[in-house]
């Protein structure tokens, strides 16, 4: 049995942590998927090398108005896709070969599935069918995320073939026609592409509009926006699932009663889950709230002492930039455990990587209301601005909240062009404690630019005398 001063569970967020001003301790990392976790590998960064070309496809959809015809002649998938997975694996093949080498001789890394026996004690399922129990003195759980799979007559029993974001991105051919479960981001961003290149999509909805956790007036624009380009089905259930030919068929229950859609592929986008459970947390003394994740406190520390946790598994924010921010907390925490560091959790921005692109920060306009929260609040349309009024954008917006008497801003929730760019001087006011006026006042703004848009629903909030 091998002891450590560290063991690291996951190569995401934390793979970032062993560095010098923890070189003086022996680190195990144990992986039990690719290197680089779920961003670099199936999330975050394959998925919007995909969304770029899906945007150069989808240009004729927006040059069409504005008085240009052109056409998409054809969509090389395996190209694409061989470009992307080209460059990415060979990040996750480096990653590896460093933390493995001689550059890091205070690391070891098990590749296999790891899972508490005992108090602070791991048995390693490798990959190479051996197994092997270590033991550590601190740990840092960073294991990440699952997809969900829904329970559905036919679905989880092997008869249905489907994929989840792990591994649509693989395919061998592009589909003529793909149905999509789900109505968040992982969702909205998937059907934006398989649109944009050309697919018949069919998005299954359970609730009444798409990206529902979004502000309510995001949520209903971009739900009228994602309808009007593909097969949207809101209110609906699947009841049954099977395979149909070389793809598959789908038994709905919605409004108008029962119905049932085919498609050549299944891509299952219901969400993520923690994988605390995997990892049996609580053989070493570490508990999970409600929804599976690992509870830590403000410090990122889990009510196991020596333990701590980062990322999906113990993050409410199944992001990477939150990720990666916490990890430095860890890590400096790790190596100054009298000193230690807070994580800042108080604005954390979101963006969904669509048409129309969103961004949001902070409280939505429903949360204030319902959190008693007094609110001043400005839209502000990209039509009524330069940039967008040249664009000719209908329908899209930035909604900004400010507490009425101090002028600091509350909230920020974007639905349009380079939203996710839009939105960043918001952030970088709400972080700093900058007021609306101030930030609106006290700087230029270049004309005509899409970011004329922050500025003018920063002046038309109606604030006190500042």
């Amino acid at each position: 049995m091998q002891h450590f001063d560290l063991v690291i569970i996951g190569t995401g967020s934390g793979n970032s942590i062993p560095g010098p001003e923890l070189e003086h301790l022996n680190i195990a990392i144990v992986e039990d998927n690719l290197f680089g976790g779920t961003c670099l590998n199936v999330g975050c960064i394959p998925t919007k090398m995909f969304v770029h070309p899906a945007e150069l496809a989808d240009a004729p959809r927006h040059g069409r108005p504005l008085g240009i015809t052109s056409h998409l002649d054809a969509v090389d998938w395996p190209g694409i896709r061989d470009r992307i997975f080209g460059r990415i694996d060979a990040i996750e093949a480096g990653g590896r070969a460093y933390r493995e080498g001689p550059e890091c001789p205070n690391v070891t890394v098990f590749a296999g599935h790891g899972r508490f026996t005992a108090h602070k004690t791991l048995t390693i399922a490798g990959h190479d069918g051996a197994t092997r129990v270590i033991t550590g003195t601190r740990f840092v759980l960073a294991a990440g995320s699952r997809a969900v799979i829904p329970d559905i007559d036919g679905l989880g029993d092997g008869g249905t073939p489907f994929h989840t974001s792990d591994t649509i991105m693989r395919i061998d051919t592009l589909p003529a026609s793909v149905a999509i479960l789900g109505g968040g981001f992982i969702a909205a961003e998937f059907a934006h592409v398989f649109a944009s290149f050309g697919v018949a999509v069919t998005q299954i909805v359970r609730g009444p509009a798409l990206l529902r956790h979004l502000d309510a007036d995001v949520s209903a624009q971009f739900t009228k926006d994602a309808s009007a380009r593909y097969d949207v089905r809101l209110g609906t259930t699947v009841t049954r699932a099977a395979a149909a030919g070389p793809g598959v068929i789908l038994e709905l229950q919605g409004p108008d009663g029962p119905a049932s859609v085919t498609a050549d592929l299944l891509l299952v986008a219901t969400g993520r889950i923690p994988n605390a459970d995997e990892l049996e947390v609580s053989a070493t003394g570490v508990e999970v709230d409600d929804a599976g994740r690992v509870v830590v406190d403000d410090y990122q520390r889990t009510t196991a002492e020596g333990i701590f946790a980062l990322g999906d598994i113990s993050s409410e924010h199944q992001l990477k930039h939150v990720a990666n921010h916490e990890a430095r907390v860890v890590a400096h925490n790790l190596a100054n455990p009298h000193n230690m560091m807070a994580a800042d959790h108080r604005f954390v921005p979101a963006a969904v990587f669509s048409d129309p692109q969103i961004a949001s920060v902070g409280l939505t306009e429903e949360a204030a209301a319902d959190a008693g929260i007094n609110y001043a609040v400005k839209v502000q349309k990209y039509a009524d601005i330069a940039a967008g009024w040249a664009r000719e954008d209908q329908g899209h917006f930035l909604k900004v909240l400010a507490d009425p008497a101090t002028g600091l801003l509350l909230g920020a929730h974007v639905i349009g062009p380079e939203a996710a760019t839009v939105i960043q001087p918001l952030i970088h006011a709400m972080s700093f404690g900058q007021k609306a006026h101030d930030v609106a006042h006290g700087q230029y703004w270049i004309h005509p630019a899409l970011s004329e848009l922050v500025e003018n629903a920063l002046l038309g909030l109606p604030l006190k005398h500042q």
